[in-house]
């Protein structure tokens, strides 16, 4: 009986020990399933706060790039404009919004319009206009609001401007400012700055819009136009060849003119320098002749007869006379016979 009760007692106590244990184990358990609840929940919470402070400012940063503004917009309606290039913030979406707009130089062509001059006739043209944003922030906004930042509709409607200021701009001019085959009359330049300034103020006020070039990049005729053009060219012509031709007849008669006045002018003087040459001869003959005389007078009378001669009887002169008179006589009988003193000079 104390053999059994000894066991039983063993039994007691070993089933007292292990429950003993296995509830020291249990609780040793419970301890530490409280403590990781306190220390692995803060932890993720700040992971968290972090990462969404980091996606927050970086939602928050802007980069303004080099050509561009960024409008920054609050709740839809544009707040302020940002023009250097760099990094800047905002409030996060949905408080603001960053809209980039394009600052860069662009270009739009009018395509061909067909206009009137001021001498009613029609003439093809197309213009060009090279312009952009200009960058202030109340142009920038007054772009932002016109096109809703969109270059595309902001070039069609610059377009419409060029096309209703190429009619009246053409209006101004006649054809032949605008096409002619003479350089010096040719007005482009002129309709092009008229252009400018038909559109300039508009777009700038409408649209914030500052025109930088204006051009015409073609200028064609209508068949229409282009006889009339053509007529027009051929009747400025003929006019101009009978001025001109009016000009040569002119000038051909004044020197026509002065030569036979300068003719006049060297026959008179010559006509005088003869006279006095021949009254020089006239008075260096008698010299002569009176010397023939005083040498020998029979000579002289035969020279003077000769001289009488020459003198009375022409190419068509007929004479019947006698031929044994003077001056005829010495026809026949010769000239007579000299002595030595005849011969000899004074």
């Amino acid at each position: 009986m104390s053999l059994f009760h000894s066991h039983d007692h063993h039994d007691h106590s070993g089933h007292d020990h292990s429950g003993h244990g296995h509830g020291g184990h249990h609780h040793g358990h419970h301890h530490g399933e409280a403590s990781g609840p306190a220390v692995f929940p803060w932890r993720r919470a700040a992971l968290a706060a972090v990462l969404i402070a980091f996606a927050v400012a970086a939602a928050s940063l802007v980069q303004v790039r080099s050509g561009e503004a960024t409008v920054i917009t609050r709740f839809g309606n544009p707040a302020r404009v940002l023009l250097d290039p760099g990094l800047s913030w905002r409030w996060p979406a949905p408080f603001e919004a960053a809209i980039p707009v394009d600052l860069r130089l662009r270009t739009t062509s009018s395509g061909l319009q067909d206009v009137g001059t001021r001498d009613g006739l029609r003439i093809i043209v197309q213009a060009y206009v090279a312009w952009q944003v200009q960058g202030d922030p109340d142009n920038v906004k007054r772009f932002m609001r016109a096109v809703q930042n969109q270059p595309d509709e902001a070039a069609r409607q610059i377009r419409t401007f060029v096309g209703s200021a190429l009619e009246t701009t053409a209006a101004s001019f006649d054809l032949s400012s605008l096409i002619n085959t003479d350089a010096n009359q040719v007005r482009i330049a002129d309709f092009e700055n008229q252009l400018r300034q038909q559109i300039d103020k508009q777009l700038l006020t409408t649209y914030g819009v500052r025109v930088l070039q204006v051009g015409v990049e073609r200028l064609t005729l209508p068949s229409v136009t282009l006889n009339a053009t053509v007529d027009r060219m051929r009747a400025e012509r003929e006019t101009i060849a009978t001025e001109r031709t009016a000009i040569g007849k002119r000038e051909a008669a004044q020197i026509r003119s002065a030569a036979e006045r300068d003719a006049r002018i060297v026959e008179a003087d010559a006509t005088v320098k003869a006279a006095d040459i021949e009254a020089q001869s006239r008075v260096e003959a008698a010299q002569i002749y009176g010397r023939a005389y005083a040498g020998s007078p029979q000579l002289y009378n035969l020279l003077r007869s000769l001289d009488t001669l020459g003198t009375v009887v022409g190419p068509s002169t007929k004479l019947i006379l006698r031929t044994d008179a003077a001056p005829f006589r010495v026809l026949v009988d010769g000239p007579p016979t000299l002595d030595g003193k005849a011969g000899t000079q004074p």
